[in-house]
């Protein structure tokens, strides 16, 4: 695509039930910033059905047009297929989309059939000197790295709280419904649909996380973490030694190997602070940390640090939570 003819912010906003996840909110509203200062539009892609209230949703959020697909379920090369179409008509200069797993997967393949880059797990955009720079944790989380995509139009994966989610009532914009023709792109097929039978869990949406580590101990101390997040109106997550120990399913995982998250609220219960996991985290808003060893590395992003054993602590913790919550 030439970079003369590209213009716009194209930002793809997944569903689940008909509703917007927030990490397409968020892009929404930056990209609403990013597009007004170039003299531009925002362009909101929503695939799925029954979605006109969430297009609505998304023009409250920063879209100045949306574009409505009808497609019954979610295939991943359907997907990518629908949003390739769609960048080859509008010729956006950037695309976006929520670090999702359904993110991840669909971005670099449209980043692919367009010739062009992709960046993941992006923090920050700017715009300098009419090029858009994606600021993306490198090494672990340890080092901030500025990546600039030569190719147009640029594509990225933004990790979900990266920005404020903003939603303007006032705000009016044209909802367009799309056909797109993508016969004979299914190159996988599902032959079975097996559901984990475990709580169904949304760390990316979740304002409020409990997560427990090795420190925990074992799977009946682990269900204090259950206790305090249910205490505090939030959902649980877990470290990669808690996951493989089985003390709780694979779909609480926060780390880079499981799900980036940025609550309001994380609390971490017996876990050191490994990188692997920090890096999965380190957005969240508040950060209570509660770990016996006053040298964990935890404690060096922790807003609150309390030195202690977890197990006896954490009940303490629920007790005085219940105690403000019954006032």
């Amino acid at each position: 695509m030439s970079h003369s003819d590209a213009k716009n912010i194209m930002v793809y906003v997944e569903t689940v039930s008909d509703t917007p996840l927030n990490g397409g909110l968020e892009i929404l509203t930056k990209a609403h910033k990013l597009a007004a200062a170039r003299g531009e539009e925002v362009i909101a892609v929503l695939i799925g059905s029954n979605l006109e209230h969430a297009a609505n949703t998304a023009i409250m959020a920063g879209a100045d047009k949306v574009i409505l697909v009808t497609k019954d379920n979610y295939e991943m090369e359907v997907y990518e297929a629908i949003l390739t179409r769609l960048a080859e008509k509008y010729k956006p200069s950037l695309i976006l989309s929520a670090g999702t797993l359904v993110g991840k997967d669909i971005l670099p393949l449209v980043a692919g059939n367009l010739t062009t880059g992709c960046a993941v797990d992006v923090m920050e955009i700017t715009d300098k000197d009419g090029n858009f720079v994606f600021t993306c944790p490198v090494y672990g989380g340890t080092v901030l790295n500025d990546l600039v995509i030569k190719g147009t139009p640029a594509v990225a994966a933004v990790r979900s709280g990266a920005f404020e989610k903003e939603l303007v009532v006032e705000r009016t914009g044209e909802i367009i419904k799309e056909q797109v023709g993508v016969e004979n792109t299914v190159r996988a097929k599902i032959v079975e649909v097996v559901n984990e039978m475990a709580e169904t869990v949304n760390l990316e949406e979740a304002q409020v996380i409990v997560s427990g580590g090795r420190g925990m101990g074992n799977k009946e101390n682990f269900r204090l973490v259950e206790e305090l997040a249910l205490a505090c109106h939030g959902v649980v997550g877990a470290t990669r030694p808690a996951i493989e120990a089985e003390w709780v399913p694979r779909s609480h995982q926060v780390g880079q190997s499981g799900k980036i998250v940025a609550p309001k609220l994380y609390i971490a219960c017996g876990i050191s602070g490994a990188t692997q996991h920090v890096s999965g985290m380190i957005g969240s808003g508040y950060i209570v940390a509660v770990n016996k060893d006053e040298d964990a590395p935890i404690f060096d992003i922790a807003d609150v640090g309390i030195v202690g054993d977890v197990v006896k602590v954490v009940p303490l913790l629920i007790e005085e939570i219940k105690k403000i919550q019954s006032l």
